[in-house]
């Protein structure tokens, strides 16, 4: 048997270490000893406050995330580690290769080698850790298809809305803006290009917003495409009004159990406006017969080496002081942007 330790969630707030014994790999498998994983700011928030709904699955589609969100239990989606040990049938070119698992936090694990992701000599361990939300990234693009000349507004700079706005910086849009309240992350988003970036938090945002379109000709059309990606229920409305006629609002934000009351008596009714629902777990159907999931994986990876994502990482905890970093996230988010576990 090996000896393990993983990050269980005990209880809302509480998360401890606990030893796991894994049996040796069987056909087809690997052991995998992780260097670092990833915190996701989003999603991790909820669960470690108790906000994810308890009879959801944890994630269908990946194999390392069975059961729901019913404490105890663990979580984790971004772990960059190197095989460590071969299973019966697994060739010797596997062993102390780097590969990405939407694993649990975990010093050790078992893996079937499809799970696993190999990558590039040249790309970090720390890029790779962002591997999981550039994926995301790239799906909202998909899901909102920005076109040549059209304005767009990111609500919400997490790490999934940075990578997001890093994305469209690329496109040839009449105009970007992206709207957050915390200084870090304005800051950040500054940095990445042709983007005008709005204080989230000050009254005067919406005329400010209306002001940026009016010098730039979109005053009575709104913006062609909006992304809610703030985790906050109430920036939905204010993302829905700020839609032009037939506009999309692409709602990347999960709100775990948080309510979401929406006006939908004004500009949404009139103004046809479109919402959609982005979840990477699953393609678009109508991109779903030339983009597969390994397709979407392989372009993340190149992004991941063009726009270099480590250099926001913030914080790096010893895996052993998960609690600590989970503290940090929660209680001085302002001060947080990516957290990641070192091993």
């Amino acid at each position: 048997m090996i000896t393990g330790q993983l990050v269980y969630f005990t209880s809302p707030g509480q998360v401890t270490i606990q030893p796991e014994m894994l049996a040796p790999p069987g056909v087809g498998e690997v052991l995998v000893q992780t260097t670092l994983s990833a915190v996701s700011s989003g999603t991790e928030s909820l669960v470690f406050q108790g906000l994810a709904p308890e009879d959801m699955e944890l994630d269908a589609t990946i194999s390392s995330l069975r059961g729901n969100f019913r404490y105890p239990f663990k979580y984790g989606y971004a772990c960059v580690g190197r095989v460590a040990m071969l299973g019966p049938g697994v060739t010797e070119e596997w062993l102390g290769r780097r590969v990405f698992a939407f694993n649990p936090h975990e010093s050790h694990f078992i893996a079937n080698l499809d799970t696993l992701i190999p990558l590039p000599d040249d790309l970090t361990d720390e890029d790779a850790a962002f591997l999981a939300n550039m994926e995301t990234a790239i799906n909202f693009i998909h899901d909102g298809a920005p076109l040549i000349g059209e304005a767009v507004l990111v609500f919400g700079l997490g790490v999934v809305g940075m990578l997001t706005l890093a994305q469209l910086v690329r496109f040839p849009l009449a105009h970007l803006f992206a709207l957050d309240r915390y200084p870090l992350r304005r800051k950040i988003a500054s940095e990445l290009g042709d983007v005008q970036v709005l204080n989230a938090d000050d009254p005067a945002v919406v005329s400010d917003l209306h002001g940026a379109l009016v010098e730039q000709g979109f005053a009575r059309r709104g913006a062609d495409l909006v992304y809610e990606i703030s985790g906050s229920p109430d920036v939905l409305n204010q993302a829905i009004n700020s839609a032009g006629y037939h506009g999309r609002v692409v709602i990347g934000s999960w709100y775990g159990r948080k309510k979401v009351v929406l006006d939908l008596g004004g500009p949404f009714h009139r103004n046809r406006i479109q919402m959609v629902s982005s979840q990477v777990s699953s393609l678009a159907p109508e991109i779903s017969g030339r983009w597969t999931k390994e397709r979407r994986l392989a372009l993340a990876l190149e992004s991941l080496s063009a726009i270099h994502p480590a250099n926001w990482i913030t914080h790096r905890y010893p895996f052993t002081e998960a609690a600590a970093a989970y503290q940090q996230l929660v209680l001085r988010p302002e001060e947080s942007f990516q957290i990641v576990l070192t091993y």
